[in-house]
């Protein structure tokens, strides 16, 4: 199944099952999708108001995370192309869920750089929480899974060590179209993470490249951090990001950029000036 979280012409904030086109508005059956994904009702919610796709504002699948976690260098090819070291253990860092934006929506440059990058990932959904979750049961604790770019102002990552404010900017963190559930996305190992600028291909992986796989991840992350229900982590992204092609490739104003994973779909944003 598909679920979005969406805002309509009238200012209201909602979240349904996505079929081709129509929205099963379940916004009457929980408070929002995370909401949903914590009582663990959200398969069984049903209801008989629908709402056309073309009528709504997509936002962030999930809006309302309370943490969103960050792989750095998790593809071989991404790692290398950094001049990063191999490590036994995956780079976590972090961003506020304010960062986040959805499908359609801007990116918007700000004013303080002129270095935006692009990085397309698979976004993983924690459907049920835990501390210590051990890798063999890792992945009955996923809810599902979204298209994610980890735009990155890269002059502003770039001023120490510490990636937080390149990482940080509004709009930098578009995650969508949709959640997609694991049992309609089926074995990811083989599927694409692919990133266009204007239409060409700059980014594209499977997801079976991963140095760290998803399960690897959650039993690290939720050593040191309890997880809940609605936490996000973006995986990683492939190489070919635009701040180590020669001369750079950076994102500017009317640019169009899309990450496109298989089942989870195509999310889509164009770049705006500040």
């Amino acid at each position: 199944m598909k679920y979005v979280s969406f805002t309509t012409a009238s200012g209201q904030q909602g979240f349904g099952r996505l079929d081709g086109d129509v929205i099963t508005d379940l916004s009457a059956q929980a408070a929002d999708l995370k909401t949903a994904i914590a009582e663990g009702t959200l398969s069984s919610l049903n209801s008989e108001t629908t709402l056309s796709l073309a009528d709504v504002t997509l936002g962030p699948v999930v809006p309302n995370p309370d943490k969103v976690f960050c792989v750095g260098h998790n593809y071989e090819t991404h790692r290398q192309e950094t001049g990063r070291a191999a490590t036994d253990h995956p780079s976590i860092f972090v961003r506020f869920a304010d960062s986040l934006s959805g499908h359609n929506q801007p990116i918007v440059m700000p004013k303080v750089s002129t270095q935006l990058d692009f990085e397309g990932e698979l976004a993983v959904i924690i459907g049920k929480g835990g501390r210590y979750i051990s890798e063999q049961d890792a992945m009955s604790h996923v809810a599902g899974y979204a298209c994610f770019n980890d735009a990155s102002v890269r002059d502003w990552q770039w001023h120490t060590r510490q990636f937080t404010p390149g990482k940080n900017f509004p709009t930098t963190g578009p995650f969508g179209p949709y959640m997609v559930t694991p049992d309609e996305a089926g074995d990811l190992s083989e599927v694409q993470v692919t990133t266009r600028l204007n239409d060409d291909i700059v980014q594209q992986q499977p997801i079976g490249d991963m140095i760290f796989p998803i399960a690897t991840v959650i039993a690290y992350i939720s050593s040191f951090t309890p997880l809940k229900p609605g936490d996000v982590i973006a995986s990683g992204t492939p190489g070919g990001v635009g701040a180590k092609r020669n001369p750079p490739l950076w994102m500017k104003p009317g640019d169009t950029v899309s990450v496109e994973i298989g089942p989870m779909g195509k999310l889509v944003n164009t770049i705006t000036a500040e």
